[in-house]
């Protein structure tokens, strides 16, 4: 047989996680028997500064280890960082870090001087990552807020972008409908991200326009008509820009109207304006589906099981990433 023909071995993968990603975690691991999950034990001390215990540190010698992280608030950052940096000086054959959602740069531009990069600060600290055994951190992200955050990260760590949008295409494909579909995107930022992995898709797109002091959305390019519109962008957090969308697109004549981001942060419970009521609000039933992923774990407990919402789980492609 060749030896491009033979199958690689499978790393046995030895996952920690945040509190916050117990749930995303158990899920990873029921994808494959070769990930295998490790307890910390997050304790704190009387005056609120970690204290936190890593079970079974030794017996992570020459193995291949991962971290799963959500920095769901400026407060875990630092807990986790704390564990993050530790654990690849465990004498570990690699190890790669997790964060599905980069949270800094959604509302971060350097518009004058004194405007303070966040985004930076953040890649800065997670490119100090003590180096393993192995080398380098890997460090994997799912579509990151701004593209040029990519070049924030020193040659200390390996990134690897993945992107949530083929869990989309999938469920689309599952729809009655799936042969109406539609793709819209909410302003030309979006559809620079993400038209290249909709080439068979119809697509509308959106911009804003300034009248007044208002920022009005209107149809750029596209046609809705009759058609299920599926706005997709990388992440939602007062949701102001989706709703404006939808009302824009049903005044062309969108059959229905639905949305994907791969990041629900939904600041404030501002979820709760997008589900479907029996009262004359004006947003009744608006959105037909509302897909995110689980990169957000607070969102996914706030939002369960309440209509529109539909959560596509990171899970897979997570275990998969982990092989890489």
């Amino acid at each position: 047989m060749a030896a491009e023909n033979v199958p690689k071995s499978k790393k046995q993968i030895n996952l920690f996680y945040s509190l916050d990603c117990k749930d995303l975690a158990f899920n990873v691991a029921s994808h494959c028997d070769h990930i295998i999950l490790h307890n910390i034990k997050w304790r704190s001390f009387a005056d609120g500064f970690p204290n936190i215990y890593i079970e079974n540190a030794e017996e992570l010698r020459g193995k291949h280890v991962a971290f799963l992280a959500s920095f769901s608030s400026p407060a875990h950052v630092f807990e986790q960082l704390s564990v993050i940096y530790a654990l690849p000086r465990l004498f570990v054959a690699s190890f790669t870090l997790v964060l599905p959602f980069f949270p800094t740069g959604s509302f971060e531009r350097m518009e004058e001087e004194g405007d303070v990069a966040t985004a930076f600060t953040l890649a800065r600290m997670l490119s100090n990552i003590p180096i393993s055994r192995g080398g380098p951190t890997s460090l994997v992200i799912y579509d990151i807020h701004a593209l040029q955050e990519r070049f924030y990260f020193s040659d200390e760590v390996l990134p690897l972008f993945e992107t949530g949008i083929p869990l989309l295409k999938k469920r689309l494909s599952q729809l009655p409908d799936a042969d109406n579909v539609v793709i819209a995107f909410p302003d030309d930022g979006a559809w620079k991200r993400f038209h290249k992995q909709f080439d068979n898709f119809s697509v509308v797109v959106c911009n804003k326009v300034r009248e007044g002091d208002k920022r009005i959305v209107r149809i750029k390019e596209g046609d809705a008509t009759g058609r299920h519109v599926v706005i997709v962008d990388d992440l939602v957090q007062s949701g102001g820009t989706l709703i404006e969308c939808q009302k824009v697109l049903a005044d062309h004549g969108a059959a229905k109207v639905s949305a994907y981001v791969t990041h629900g942060v939904f600041p404030n419970q501002s979820w709760e304006r997008f589900l479907h009521k029996n009262d004359a609000d004006g947003l009744e039933n608006a959105f037909a589906y509302f897909w995110t992923t689980d990169s957000c774990p607070l969102t996914v407990k706030a939002i369960g099981n309440k209509a529109p919402f539909e959560v596509l789980s990171l899970a897979g492609s997570i275990a998969n990433a982990l092989q890489i």
